[in-house]
C-alpha cells in the first residue's frame, strides 16, 4: 500500500512539473520585458504596483499563465520578443554577464543591440574567442545548454606546444576521462600552421571538454576559438561584432 501511495504521489508530481513547464515567474516576465532587473521587480511587486489580470499581485514567486494580462503602473507590459543574437567574441572580455568585478565583460559588447534581457548560451572564458549566442528563449538555451544534447562545434586550438602525431591519432581514437571514453568527430593539424594548431570537431561536452582531453595527454591549451555552433559560422562576422540570426537559422538551431 505504501508503494502504491509513493507511485501516486510521483505521478502527481511528474503531473504538476508538467503543468509548470510552460508557467514564468512574474519578477521574470517584468525583468525580461526590459523594465527592471528580476531583483527590481520584486520590489515593485512587493509594493503593489504589478496588476495580472486586473488584480493586484504581492506574491513572491507568483507564477503567470500564457494568457494572463501584466500591467505596471496601470500600463500593459507587452510580451517580449525573441530575439537570437551571434557574437563573435574577442579576447580578454569576461564571457559572464553579471562579473562586475571586471572592466570588460561581453555586455557591453552589446548593448543597444534591443531592449529585451538575453543571456549567454554556455560561456567562453576571457581569453577564449568566437561564437557566443544570446538569446531570451529559455526553451531553445535550456535545450541547447544541455550537456548530453549533440550539438556541433567546431574549434581552432593552439596548445603549448607541437603536438605529436602519435597523441593526435590519440585523440581521434577517443581517451578514457572520468571512466568514460570520448568521443571526437575529427582532429586534425592546420594547413600552412605550426603543429601546435589544431582544428577539433565535437559534438558533446564543449570547451571543457575540449580542455580536459588535451590535458590527458601532457598538452596545455593556451587559445581557443570556437568558429563553428550548431550550423553556425563566423562567415562575414569580424571580431567584437553582433548580428541577429535569420529565422531560417533560429529553425536550424530549434530542429537540433
Amino acid at each position: 500500500m505504501e508503494r502504491k501511495d509513493k507511485s501516486t504521489f510521483r505521478k502527481r508530481q511528474r503531473a504538476k512539473k508538467k503543468q509548470e513547464d510552460g508557467l514564468i515567474r512574474l519578477n521574470r516576465y517584468i525583468a525580461k520585458a526590459g523594465i527592471c532587473s528580476r531583483r527590481e521587480a520584486d520590489k515593485f511587486i512587493e509594493a503593489g504596483v504589478v496588476k495580472v489580470n486586473g488584480k493586484v499581485i504581492t506574491q513572491m514567486g507568483y507564477k503567470l499563465q500564457p494568457t494572463d494580462e501584466v500591467k505596471f503602473n496601470d500600463a500593459r507590459i507587452k510580451s517580449e520578443t525573441t530575439r537570437y543574437l551571434l557574437l563573435n567574441k574577442p579576447k580578454n572580455y569576461s564571457g559572464r554577464m553579471d562579473d562586475v568585478t571586471k572592466k570588460r565583460t561581453v555586455r557591453e559588447l552589446i548593448v543597444g543591440a534591443c531592449k529585451e534581457i538575453i543571456t549567454p548560451i554556455g560561456r567562453l572564458g576571457k581569453n577564449s574567442t568566437g561564437l557566443l549566442l544570446f538569446t531570451n528563449d529559455d526553451q531553445l538555451a535550456k535545450k541547447l545548454s544541455n550537456p548530453q544534447k549533440r550539438i556541433k562545434e567546431i574549434y581552432h586550438l593552439e596548445l603549448d606546444k607541437n603536438l605529436k602525431s602519435i597523441d593526435l591519432k590519440k585523440v581521434q581514437d577517443g581517451l578514457i576521462i572520468g571512466g568514460k571514453k570520448t568521443a571526437v568527430d575529427l582532429v586534425s593539424y592546420i594547413n600552412g600552421k605550426d603543429k601546435n594548431e589544431v582544428g577539433l570537431e565535437i559534438s558533446v561536452g564543449g570547451i571543457k571538454m575540449v580542455n580536459l582531453i588535451f590535458e590527458k595527454i601532457g598538452y596545455k591549451v593556451s587559445r581557443i576559438d570556437r568558429v563553428f555552433f550548431g550550423g553556425l559560422s563566423k562567415k562575414d562576422l569580424p571580431r567584437k561584432r553582433y548580428r541577429f540570426l535569420t529565422n531560417q537559422e533560429v529553425n536550424l538551431l530549434k530542429r537540433l
